[in-house]
């Protein structure tokens, strides 16, 4: 793809804007790293990936000449003729700060940098949350039989009890008499 950034008012010189310089994003997105440049002319430009395990050339190509991907993005990058680079399936090895480097015919550069955080969605905790809320429900589920029990014990024990009291009246009348 060709590199073309928009002419430049002045006669040289280049100009770099990042348009998103913080993006947080989750395992299995496409991400764009956006940037916008003016300069006269034909710039090469250069993306590079600085992180924990060190700095890994991503791409870097000039309109008409060349076009240099590394293997290990090779399926994973495509690039705009503005410079920006689209991402494809990112993973959490991804994190980290990506630096453009600009350069225009006469030798001036630009850099600018966007940090990526690529998080992960834990569906072992949904899985843990879901877990405590049926034992939860099970072990209520428990608890209201077993005050179920306890009340229809207790019924059953008042009943004998009165039971009890009417034959102990019956039987102090009939021996009164």
């Amino acid at each position: 793809m060709a590199a073309r950034c928009a002419p430049h008012s002045a006669d040289h010189g280049v100009t770099l804007h990042v348009q998103d310089p913080i993006i947080n994003t989750t395992v299995s997105q496409d991400i764009v790293l956006a940037i916008e440049c003016l300069c006269n002319g034909t710039p090469s430009i250069k993306w590079d990936h600085m992180s924990s395990r060190g700095i890994q050339h991503i791409i870097q190509w000039k309109a008409g000449s060349y076009l240099n991907i590394s293997q290990s993005y090779s399926d994973r990058v495509h690039s705009y003729e503005n410079g920006s680079i689209k991402l494809l399936n990112v993973g959490v090895k991804d994190t980290g700060f990506y630096v453009v480097t600009v350069t225009e015919e006469f030798g001036l550069t630009k850099h600018g940098t966007i940090v990526l955080n690529v998080h992960e969605i834990l569906y072992e905790d949904f899985y843990f949350v879901a877990v405590f809320i049926a034992f939860l429900a099970a072990g209520s589920a428990v608890l209201v039989c077993f005050l179920w029990i306890c009340n229809k014990c207790a019924n059953i024990y008042h009943k004998k009890k009165q039971l009890k009291r009417a034959e102990e009246i019956e039987m102090r009348i009939i021996s009164d008499q």
